[in-house]
């Protein structure tokens, strides 16, 4: 597909910046205080984080979290593509929309990605979907199949970035730096478990693929989003209810 160079207004990432970019002001969520032990001289493994700048708008490479969890389950609203939406893209999906509903499913997702060399698993298709709209439904519409299409280039240019060594694999320290250069600061013990958990060889190259890496991103800031709607202070501490928890969690585990 064609490089886009300038995506549309309101389809950044991160806090008021670009994923790949600098770090926000401050420390990344997840850091220590001052003087407390660091995993390296860059990263700030775990503690308690500083609140971010006042500036800092809420971002995201998908939509804000929905209002109420009663609407995991809801139906879609019809959406229509933003202004100046790359007309490669529309073509994509109205190939993609062989009924002409005016969504697409996750089957037709993924054939629609795959046309574009971008080969992603019906599980990493279902949590970008969820993702982007916030539902369990697994349909998207134009406007949020824009805003995904858009995000994935610079999920691309995130991997390409950080793979420094040219292996199409992120390993463990690469994957650290990616997550600090995203604004999240987990722990060794956090970094290997993302490590076991999203690589395809359960462990053993220690290392993960591209779509697997965009499913590791994406569950580290929407878990992180999800958290922070419960941490108002940015103390590293939240209150949930058994019933947010689970509703917090279990969509990114059945996705």
């Amino acid at each position: 597909m064609s490089s886009y160079s300038h995506s549309p207004p309101g389809y950044g990432y991160g806090y008021g910046h670009s994923y790949g970019s600098a770090s926000p002001p401050g420390q990344p969520y997840g850091a220590p205080p001052q003087g407390q032990h660091q995993y390296d001289h860059k990263a700030r493994a775990y503690g308690a984080p500083a609140k971010p700048h006042k500036n800092q708008a809420h971002g995201g490479g998908y939509p804000a979290p929905a209002p109420s969890y009663g609407s995991l389950f809801a139906a879609l609203v019809p959406s229509v593509f933003p202004p100046g939406t790359d007309p490669e893209i529309i073509e994509c999906f109205q190939l993609a929309d062989q009924d002409g509903s005016g969504f697409i499913d996750d089957k037709e997702m993924q054939r629609a990605l795959s046309s574009y060399n971008q080969s992603f698993s019906l599980r990493t298709v279902h949590l970008l979907m969820y993702l982007f709209t916030q539902t369990n439904t697994r349909k998207i519409g134009p406007k949020e199949f824009a805003a995904l299409f858009y995000s994935l280039q610079s999920w691309r240019g995130v991997f390409e970035r950080f793979d420094r060594d040219r292996s199409g694999f992120i390993d463990t320290k690469e994957l650290r730096d990616a997550l600090l250069g995203l604004g999240f600061a987990v722990s060794p013990v956090v970094l290997e478990l993302l490590v076991y958990k999203f690589g395809k060889t359960g462990g053993k190259k220690r290392a993960i693929e591209y779509d697997n890496f965009i499913e590791c991103c994406m569950t580290v800031k929407g878990l992180t989003e999800k958290f922070k709607e419960k941490d108002k202070a940015y103390t590293g501490m939240g209150t949930f209810t058994y019933e947010e928890f689970m509703l917090t969690v279990l969509p990114f585990l059945i996705a």
